[in-house]
């Protein structure tokens, strides 16, 4: 990138970088640096009667400067918080060159490098906890300006709230906006407290396959790819659920995975087409097990989190205290007036007519239920609400009811109107699993891509004998949604999957120099937005063009020789 398409800003930061190589300060040292203490524990702990932290080592981020002659403020931000430094002429430059202070802090710093600095802590006049510095090194220049954004006692103001930017340079997202650090370190922490339950019961975390011969264990559209020496085709899995089970199989009594699990479908506000799922099972328990197992998961997470079990989410409070149960039909019942037991596809084709449902031909039994239950039902469901009793044709992998065939053994938790885990006492007949893989598959053949593959390595698997299990499979995201009150699954991903970035079309030079345009004067135009031939060539009034050329040229000192007014109008003339 030439220097003239820069910004004047990081042109500046170049030129700063250039200064400090040239002083003998490398901008990017290799060296460590001693760091013994944190801007929170600094507030934290520091005590004026006992005069701590004497002698302390930090490092951080630049974000202010208040010079002040001899004196001057900054503030440095580190992972847990920012700090006041006080920085004097003759502490940091104790003999008679006093460049380091004069030009190199008051000059050649911007807001956004990384510094190191050593000193002591002690309170200002106005109160405020701060370190006196002793020493200070540059660990890295910044190149680029950060947006703006102001804090004072912990309030932000301009909090930078571009979607588009947030999301894409999620590394700057975390550096303006001290907020959404803190949504990451609570989804750490969820994921640590489901462990330590899990762990304390004995459970074995594992790991399976990503890529996989046949995605199994979820109704979704995968994604695939090719492994060359194999010569086969392979899926990144939808789920993890067969061969968790599989390991049931082998002789564990309790195994889990925090697995991300991959989908070819739409994104929204919920979806992501890679997640983080939790799953696990558990041998010789159901699922009524399962659900007292789950409400004990959610309540410790929300009081590791909150300390308490109701969670602000939007304008509701959660009550994790309290759960409702609906068996599926009851909840369609409630919310619609209409009674679907013993319903077969065609009836369920006129529900959803009745209720302006959009459907497809090769929508089967579940299929169907599946629309009614999301769009009549779902949305009303705020408050955590076990729906359990599922028609058989919606569970492929799940136990047929103990009393009634048409059911399965299944609940979903839904709280704030989504899905939030899913869960069954898991289907342990091998040749009742085969018949539900065909039916599965005959589906496939109406055109539901969607539809299950069958697995006969898992068949073989249960043929040799798989215990009663009960398993539960909960979404990550969406649950820090839930726990930290974000709006959106990109809000609780690092780095949501996105569009590929628009980027201008932007010609080569042998594009301009075959039209008859000398290289020296490229850079100038494609600064002032001629970025193409084509879009120089679109030009009007060469007069125009003519003035805007000199003009760059004098005020970023290119010293080049001016052309004429007739010569810029040759260049965006059309060689005939």
């Amino acid at each position: 990138m030439s220097q003239i398409q820069l910004s004047e800003q990081e042109q500046l930061r170049r030129k700063s970088l250039e200064e400090l190589r040239t002083l003998g300060i490398e901008p990017y040292p290799a060296a460590l640096f001693p760091v013994n203490v944190t801007s929170k524990e600094i507030k934290e702990n520091y005590s004026d009667t006992n005069n701590n932290y004497t002698d302390v080592t930090i490092a951080g981020r630049l974000m202010g400067v208040r010079v002040m002659g001899k004196a001057s403020f900054a503030e440095l931000q580190d992972e847990k918080g920012r700090i006041q430094l006080y920085i004097t002429r003759d502490d940091i430059c104790p003999g008679e060159n006093k460049e380091l202070y004069n030009t190199v802090f008051k000059k050649l710093l911007d807001i956004g490098d990384f510094i190191g600095v050593k000193g002591f802590v002690f309170r200002t006049q106005m109160g405020e906890i701060s370190i006196h510095v002793k020493e200070f090194l540059i660990l890295a220049k910044s190149l680029k300006p950060l947006p703006v954004v102001k804090e004072k006692d912990g309030v932000v103001y301009d909090a930078v709230t571009d979607p588009e930017f947030r999301y894409r340079q999620r590394y700057v997202d975390l550096v303006v906006n001290p907020g959404v650090r803190e949504v990451f370190s609570k989804r750490s922490r969820i994921i640590t407290s489901m462990r330590e339950l899990f762990n304390s019961r004995g459970y074995l975390e594992v790991e399976t396959p990503i890529l996989q011969p046949i995605p199994g264990g979820a109704t979704a559209r995968p994604f695939i790819t090719h492994h060359n020496t194999l010569d086969i085709p392979l899926y990144l899995r939808i789920a993890n659920e067969l061969y968790l089970k599989r390991l049931i199989v082998g002789g564990f009594d309790g195994v889990y995975e925090f697995a991300k699990d991959f989908r070819n479908e739409g994104m929204d506000r919920t979806h992501n087409p890679e997640f983080t799922v939790m799953e696990i099972y558990i041998a010789y328990k159901d699922y009524f097990w399962m659900m007292d197992f789950t409400k004990e998961m959610i309540q410790k997470v929300a009081m590791d989190i909150h300390g308490s079990t109701k969670v602000p989410v939007g304008e509701n409070i959660i009550d994790f205290g309290h759960f409702e149960k609906l068996t599926m039909s009851e909840s369609i019942l409630k919310y619609t007036g209409i009674d679907i037991s013993g319903m077969n596809d065609a009836d369920l084709q006129n529900v959803c007519k009745e209720l302006g449902i959009e459907t497809a031909p090769s929508m089967g039994k579940g299929k169907l239920i599946d629309e009614i239950f999301g769009e009549k039902v779902e949305p009303h469901l705020i408050q955590p609400t076990f729906i359990y009793d599922y028609p058989v044709e919606m569970s492929p992998l799940c136990k047929k009811h103990r009393n009634n065939p048409e059911l399965t053994e299944r609940f979903e938790l839904i709280v704030n109107g989504k899905e939030l885990c899913n869960a069954y006492s898991e289907l342990n007949d091998p040749i009742d699993q085969l018949d539900r893989f065909q039916d599965q598959l005959k589906l496939s053949e109406k055109g539901d891509d969607e539809a299950m593959f069958i697995d006969l390595d898992f068949v073989r698997a249960l043929e040799y004998g798989m215990p009663p299990t009960s398993g539960m499979g909960i979404g990550i995201d969406r649950l820090t949604m839930l726990m930290t009150n974000q709006p959106s699954i990109q809000d609780v991903l690092f780095f949501p999957q996105m569009r590929p970035e628009k980027r201008e079309k932007v010609d080569t030079p042998e594009k301009y120099t075959e039209a008859g345009i000398p290289e020296e004067w490229v850079d100038a135009l494609q600064s002032l937005g001629y970025k193409t031939v084509e879009l120089l060539k679109q030009v009007e009034k060469p007069g125009k063009l003519h003035q805007e050329l000199c003009g760059f040229n004098k005020k970023n000192h290119l010293n080049l020789k001016n052309p004429s007014q007739d010569e810029v109008a040759a260049w965006i003339t059309p060689k005939i």
